[in-house]
C-alpha cells in the first residue's frame, strides 16, 4: 500500500518553481551576498516542536529522550554526547483505540496497524459521559502521558489533537478509516468527539499539571487515504462536518471551564488543502479558530497563498507537522527554509523525532522490540535551527529561500541559518541595514556546521569576523551553518 508520506516524498522530488511552492532560482549555487533586513519582521517566534505519538508510546517514560528533545543540555546516548534539541512544543495525540466491549460491540482494527501505533483513548463507554465513572480509564496511554508531563516540566507548551475519533464514534468502528476512505465520524457523535477532547484537556490541567494551549479535533481530515486497512489511526472528515465539530468544540471547552483554551484547525496535509478548507469555512466558524495548523511534507503547494489567507483573517499560523525520509536532513532544511520564506509560520514541528523507518526521524528505533537505535544526521541538522532560534525572537525575512534569520532585541543577537545545496562556496551576509554590528570579542562570530557528506556534526567554530557590517563564511557542499552574531542593534 502506498502511504501518504510515500506519495508526498515522491512529489517533493519535483514541482514547478513558483512562489512558495518549490526550490528554484533562489537556491544558492554560487558565491552570493544575502542582505538581512530587520524591517522585514514577521512577528515573534513561538517555538519548535514534535508530536508525541508514536515514539512516545514506546519511549515516553525515559528521561534521556525527554532531555534530548526538550532541553538544551548535552545528553549521553548510546556512547555519544548529543546536544539537546531544545524543542518547546509537545503535541499530544488523543488516542482512538480501546479493547473493551460496549453492548457486545468491539473495535475493528486494521490488520496493517502495528501495536505501537494504536493509541489508547480515555472514554471507553459512550453510555456514560461522566469522566469520574468507570466508563473512563485515566490510566490509559501511560507512556505518551509520561512524555507529555516530562516535556511540560522542561518548559514546553502543549497542543492536544486527534488522529481519529474514538473507535465507537466511527461508522465501522475502525479508527484507521472507512473502507472507501470516506467520512467515518458518525453524525450523532460530533459533540461526543469534542466532549472527549474537552474533558481530556480539563483532566490534564487538574491532574497532570498540563495546560493545553490549543486543541485541534482533526488530523489531515480532507485526505482520502484514511482506510480500514491503513497503518495508523486516521479519519476522513469533510469541511461541512468539521464546521459542526468546531462549534461543539468551543461549547464543550466552555462547559468544562476551559474557556482560555483556544481551538486550532485543521491540520490539513498540504498548503493547498489547508487553504481550501479554511476558505470553505464561514465567518462564524473562522471566529471559533485562533490558530491555523498545516502540514508540509514537500516543496509543492502555494505557501504564500495560505499565509495571505490566514493573515487576512488575523489568525496564528503553524506548520504543525513536517516529515521526510532523507536522513541527511537536507530535504528537511530545504523545506524549512521555504516555509520561513513563504509561509511565515510562528512555530514549526517535526512529526516524529524518532521513527522506525530509516531517515524519517532523528533517531531510529524498533517499535516491536522497543529498542532505540542509530542517530540520523538529521538530528544534528535540526539542532542547527532549534538550538539557536528561540521563542520570542523576531522572525526576519531575508529575501531568499535558502537562509532564515531571527533577531533577539533584548540580547542584541542576530541568528542566521543558511543551507548550501550545491558545490562549496562562500556566502556573505550584508548587515548594513542594522544600526550597529559589533560581533563578539574582536568582532568574532560563532558558527556551527553540519555536513552530511563530511565529518561535521553540529561542529562549533569561531574563525570568522564582522568586517564593515559584513560576514563572509565558507560553506562546504551540501551543508548547513548557523551564525550567532552578538552586539547587533536595529
Amino acid at each position: 500500500m502506498v502511504t501518504r508520506r510515500t506519495v508526498l516524498a515522491a512529489a517533493g522530488a519535483g514541482g514547478a518553481a513558483v512562489a512558495g511552492s518549490a526550490l528554484g532560482a533562489g537556491t544558492a549555487w554560487a558565491d552570493a551576498t544575502i542582505a538581512v533586513d530587520p524591517r522585514a519582521d514577521y512577528g515573534a517566534w513561538e517555538g519548535w516542536g514534535t508530536s508525541l505519538a508514536w515514539w512516545a508510546n514506546v519511549f515516553g517514560d525515559r528521561d534521556d529522550f525527554a532531555d534530548l528533545f526538550f532541553t538544551l543540555k548535552n545528553v549521553s546516548y548510546n556512547g555519544k554526547v548529543l546536544p539537546g534539541l531544545g524543542l518547546t512544543i509537545a503535541r499530544y495525540n488523543l488516542g482512538a483505540c480501546g479493547w473493551n466491549a460496549i453492548n457486545g460491540e468491539r473495535m475493528v482494527a486494521s490488520y496493517n496497524i502495528p501495536r505501537f501505533k494504536q493509541i489508547e483513548g480515555f472514554w471507553l463507554d459512550y453510555t456514560n459521559e461522566d469522566p469520574t465513572s468507570s466508563a473512563w480509564n485515566w490510566n490509559a496511554d501511560a507512556k505518551q502521558r509520561a512524555a507529555l508531563v516530562k516535556a511540560t516540566q522542561r518548559g514546553a507548551i502543549s497542543e492536544l489533537f486527534a488522529n481519529s475519533p474514538m473507535w465507537w464514534m466511527c461508522y465501522n468502528h475502525n479508527p484507521s478509516g472507512a473502507g472507501d476512505g470516506g467520512l467515518n465520524l458518525q453524525a450523532w457523535n460530533h459533540r461526543q468527539h469534542a466532549h472527549h477532547l474537552a474533558v481530556t484537556a480539563r483532566y490534564a490541567r487538574e491532574r497532570w499539571g498540563v495546560r493545553f494551549r490549543t486543541v485541534d479535533p482533526f488530523n489531515e481530515p480532507a485526505a482520502g487515504w484514511w482506510r480500514a486497512d491503513g497503518t495508523q489511526e486516521g479519519c476522513h472528515i469533510d469541511a461541512y462536518t468539521q464546521r459542526s465539530v468546531l462549534a461543539h468544540m468551543r461549547t464543550e471547552l466552555n462547559r468544562q471551564g476551559m474557556g482560555s483554551v483556544a481551538i486550532s484547525a485543521s491540520d490539513e496535509t498540504s498548503f493547498d488543502a489547508a487553504r481550501a478548507t479554511w476558505n470553505s469555512f464561514d465567518s462564524a466558524t473562522k471566529a471559533l479558530v485562533r490558530q491555523v495548523n498545516v502540514h508540509g511534507y514537500g516543496p509543492d503547494g502555494r505557501r504564500d497563498l495560505l499565509y495571505n489567507a490566514v493573515r487576512a483573517d488575523n489568525k496564528i499560523l503553524w506548520n504543525s507537522e513536517h516529515g521526510d525520509g532523507d536522513g541527511t536532513g537536507l530535504a528537511m532544511a530545504r523545506n524549512l527554509c521555504m516555509d520561513w520564506r513563504w509561509l511565515h509560520p510562528t512555530a514549526w514541528c517535526y512529526w516524529q523525532v524518532m521513527d522506525p523507518s530509516a531517515g524519517w526521524g532523528t533517531i531510529r528505533y524498533n517499535g516491536d522490540t522497543a529498542t532505540a537505535g542509530a542517530v540520523e544526521t538529521k538530528y544534528y541538522m535540526l539542532a542547527q535551527f532549534t538550538r539557536h532560534i528561540r521563542p520570542g525572537m523576531r522572525i526576519i525575512d531575508v529575501g531568499v529561500d535558502y537562509v532564515i534569520a531571527a533577531y533577539d532585541p533584548a540580547a542584541r543577537r542576530l541568528v542566521v541559518v543558511a543551507l548550501n545545496s550545491g558545490a562549496a562556496q562562500n556566502l556573505t551576509f550584508d548587515l548594513s541595514r542594522f544600526a550597529q554590528v559589533a560581533g563578539g570579542a574582536n568582532g568574532v562570530v560563532s558558527r556551527w556546521s553540519t555536513v552530511p557528506g563530511g565529518s561535521d556534526r553540529y561542529t562549533a567554530r569561531q574563525d570568522v569576523r564582522v568586517t564593515n557590517k559584513r560576514v563572509t563564511v565558507p560553506f562546504a557542499a551540501a551543508s548547513v551553518q548557523t551564525l550567532q552574531i552578538d552586539g547587533v542593534v536595529v
